[in-house]
């Protein structure tokens, strides 16, 4: 009879470990077990024994991929500014913790989480490797190649699979990158309903330089710029050399050249350029497209970089201003 007590209280503690296990896998989005993944970053091939359930990210690109895929981070840097500039839905929960800067992250703060996996980009987490792989394992992606056969929007969709296969989650990003596709089909629609003088566009990020305002102008290898084309619209943009960061720099002066085109932008409000430095400036009120009213305004919070969730959101904000303007 004992024996028959005994087996009994064993199973029932199997039982209620195997739950605890269940709750704690459904709270992270991730399957419980399976087998070894192997993540391609710029720092080689990374092995986990199993898919990762808790994985600190230290850039918002690679949170919002984890976001996409139905998972909140376990720790994300710089979530303050995170907010910001980045638009998207689903939102970060007050479960993820704060592990510092971007560019300084917190070691002592990414230990205590005691994640499964750490995911850093190259230009500022590639010097730091070695004191991030004694907390977890480390994946480094880069998001601006040197290889000008690798557009950014190829490099955001790599990464973003890389990263599904180290949670396990391969086949909802396949999915989420077909839904894509579906809706700038759509978008391409309305754009093309809609009564546009031109589909010329150029696509614009400004603020205050040292001297005077600096107007970033998107590049055909940037990601912002291959969306506009998956819509419908045509960059005339073309750089005069290969630009990794995927736009170039201009003043108000370089603007002339792209008048005849549509000028998308976005603007921070604490440094709007256009009701500060160049509202009476005569070359900008005199440029085409501001004496016939077309420019658009996607609004401050535009992020024109990230992952899937970004691409959609500038998406629809372009598509919006274009054709309800």
């Amino acid at each position: 009879m004992k024996k028959w007590t005994l087996f009994i209280l064993a199973a029932l503690l199997m039982l209620l470990a195997a739950c605890s296990s269940g709750e704690e896998d459904a709270a992270t989005g991730t399957e419980s077990g399976g087998d070894p993944v192997t993540i391609q970053g710029t720092n080689g091939e990374v092995t986990l024994d199993e898919p990762a359930k808790k994985v600190v990210v230290l850039e918002w690109t690679y949170a919002e991929n984890l976001l996409a895929l139905g998972i909140q981070p376990a720790g994300m840097a710089d979530i303050e500014s995170y907010g910001d500039y980045v638009n998207i839905e689903p939102q970060l929960d007050d479960t993820v913790v704060n592990v510092g800067g971007r560019q300084e992250p917190n070691l002592e703060a990414i230990a205590e989480i005691d994640p499964d996996l750490i995911i850093g980009v190259d230009f500022r987490h590639t010097a730091m490797l070695e004191e991030l792989e004694r907390i977890a394992p480390t994946v480094i992606f880069n998001p601006y190649p040197e290889d000008e056969s690798i557009d950014l929007y190829q490099e955001m969709e790599t990464t973003f699979l890389e990263m599904a296969k180290a949670v396990g989650k391969t086949e909802e990003a396949e999915g989420v990158l077909a839904d894509l596709e579906t809706k700038y089909e759509e978008s391409a629609a309305e754009i093309e309903a809609a009564d546009l003088k031109t589909k010329d566009v150029i696509l614009t990020l400004a603020y205050s330089g040292p001297q005077a305002p600096e107007i970033r102008v998107f590049t055909p290898n940037s990601m912002a710029s291959i969306i506009l084309d998956r819509i419908g619209l045509n960059n005339v943009h073309q750089p005069d050399q290969y630009e990794i960061f995927g736009s170039s720099t201009f003043n108000v002066e370089g603007l002339v050249q792209y008048e005849d085109a549509n000028y998308l932008y976005t603007v921070p409000d604490e440094d709007n350029i256009y009701k500060n430095q160049l509202a009476g400036n005569a070359v900008w009120e005199n440029l085409n497209f501001v004496q016939e009213g077309r420019t658009f305004d996607l609004g401050p919070d535009t992020w024109l970089y990230g992952g899937p969730l970004s691409a959609e959101t500038l998406m629809n904000q372009i598509t919006d201003v274009m054709v309800n303007n």
